[in-house]
């Protein structure tokens, strides 16, 4: 898109240019797409696109819309231009966490663009052994991401413990991210000998989300939460006013508070 010491306007004036239209097109074009989805937003007339070139003018989402269709360019990277960068969405998210549970979602990275990624693993590593990531690793390269995301590892979705949620504390810490399995979504009726081994659900409510233990019988299932928790168990109707959305497979688990103070302890509800 040009340097990024340029004014928005001149980096997309320098793209109009480079690809040889006019302003008189960009607003022939725009119509056409303007008529097509009947919203006149999407319109820019000539005078119109002049201003932004010139000025410090931040143009909506419909009109910078059409800029991408005509320019052929990703519609994420004219945001960019303008300064902002989904990128970092992932990145905000995680540093603005929500009291309530709920699901997470993360923004596609760009296909096109390349990621670290172990190449060659070390000959000593061993998946038995406890060990840093950085030892584990002998050489790190750029991979691109679509090679990634053709792979086609594991469908999941992830969730999000919020910060007041102490259902399964100390087992699962509020904060915590966690990998959910969406095919698993009826209970197993397997043994566990431990609480480690018993399965963990992601429940959505009417009012919200739950990740704890469960019961099901007949038409109500329970929400069972960690002895040392606090909480109290719950029930509900059973699919009317809970939905099994899968097993909890995978953790991602601070183990001190988020100031770094491994002193402090949180703080427990009451019991009811």
């Amino acid at each position: 898109m040009g340097p990024t010491s340029m004014r928005p306007g001149e980096q997309l004036r320098e793209l109009r240019n480079r690809l040889g239209v006019t302003t008189r097109e960009v607003e022939e074009f725009s119509r056409a797409i303007a008529e097509d989805r009947q919203n006149e937003e999407f319109y820019i007339s000539n005078a119109w696109l002049t201003q932004l070139e010139n000025k410090n003018s931040v143009p909506s989402i419909y009109k910078l819309y059409s800029l991408s269709v005509i320019y052929r360019t990703k519609f994420n990277d004219l945001l960019a231009v303008f300064g902002i960068d989904l990128a970092a969405t992932s990145r905000y998210q995680l540093a603005l966490p929500l009291h309530n549970t709920h699901l997470a979602s993360f923004e596609s990275p760009d296909p096109e663009k390349a990621m670290t990624f172990p190449v060659r693993f070390d000959k000593s590593f061993r998946l038995e052994n406890t060990g840093l990531i950085s030892r584990m690793v002998e050489i790190w390269g750029e991979i691109p991401i679509a090679l990634i995301q053709k792979l086609d590892v594991r469908h999941c979705q992830y969730g999000y413990i919020g910060l007041q949620d102490y259902t399964m504390y100390p087992l699962l810490r509020p904060g915590s991210f966690v990998q959910i399995d969406n095919h698993a979504t009826r209970l197993q009726s397997m043994e566990w000998r431990t609480e480690f081994d018993r399965p963990i659900y992601f429940v959505e409510l009417r009012d919200g989300y739950s990740c704890s233990w469960c019961e099901v019988r007949g038409s109500q299932l329970t929400l069972i939460p960690h002895p040392l928790s606090g909480c109290t168990i719950r029930q509900f109707a059973y699919p009317s006013e809970a939905e099994i959305l899968g097993q909890v497979t995978g953790i991602a688990m601070r183990l001190v508070p988020p100031d770094g103070d491994g002193d402090e302890l949180p703080k427990l509800p009451r019991r009811s």
